[in-house]
């Protein structure tokens, strides 16, 4: 996808703890009325959703205020359920910055995305000098304080953006952490941030064994 297909408006699904990033491959479950709304809108038009993050949880303010960053999606895979919900693939495109939020009758917000300071995610960055030894030494760290498992042959194999992606969108950082992760300025910045993530959780606290 080029610019000048990317939507010059943009549907917004505000979810905290829950980022997407370029070629990021983020499965939901859909069954809020207004985000089932949200959702046939995109598939009639772009088919692309904007995840972003609130800047306060969406459950203690109607309107919450949005975080400056999120990222396009294209819906890659749907399926609706017996019981009303819709089962969405989105893949990430390209990050944005929240030009303005517009005032619309949807239930669903919408915003005018500027794509100009991201527009390198549309192309692959170069991923030599991916430092994956240290990145797995960190994971396996980081696991090991939280009793979780890996399937470490895929950890081994997976292409160096596809890993990156899967554990900045699937680690369980904080949201300011994952807000980092998606503002990062290009992938070097974001693999560095990563580590430093998984390097810092990793550390107990003090007079502790875990880190929770």
């Amino acid at each position: 996808m080029s610019l000048h297909e990317l939507p010059a408006t943009l549907p917004v699904f505000p979810l905290t703890g829950t980022v997407l990033l370029p070629r990021g491959q983020l499965p939901l479950n859909i069954f809020e009325a207004r985000y089932l709304a949200m959702v046939d809108a995109a598939l009639s038009g772009s088919r692309c959703i904007g995840m972003i993050q609130p800047l306060e949880h969406e459950d203690t303010v109607l309107t919450p205020p949005l975080s400056k960053v999120g990222c396009a999606g294209r819906i890659t895979s749907f399926r609706e359920t017996d019981d009303g919900r819709c089962l969405i693939t989105l893949t990430g495109i390209c990050r944005f910055s929240v030009a303005e939020e517009l005032a619309v009758k949807t239930p669903f917000r919408q915003v005018r995305p500027d794509y100009t300071s991201y527009l390198g995610d549309l192309a692959a960055d170069s991923t030599a000098n991916f430092p994956r030894d240290r990145l797995i030494g960190a994971l396996k760290d980081y696991l090991s304080q939280r009793d979780l498992k890996a399937d470490w042959r895929s950890v081994m194999s997976a292409p160096p953006e596809t890993l990156v992606n899967a554990l900045a969108m699937l680690c369980p950082f904080d949201p300011a952490e994952k807000q980092a992760l998606i503002e990062a300025r290009d992938w070097s910045e974001r693999v560095d941030t990563l580590v430093a993530l998984l390097e810092m959780s990793a550390v107990p606290a003090s007079g502790s064994n875990t880190v929770n």
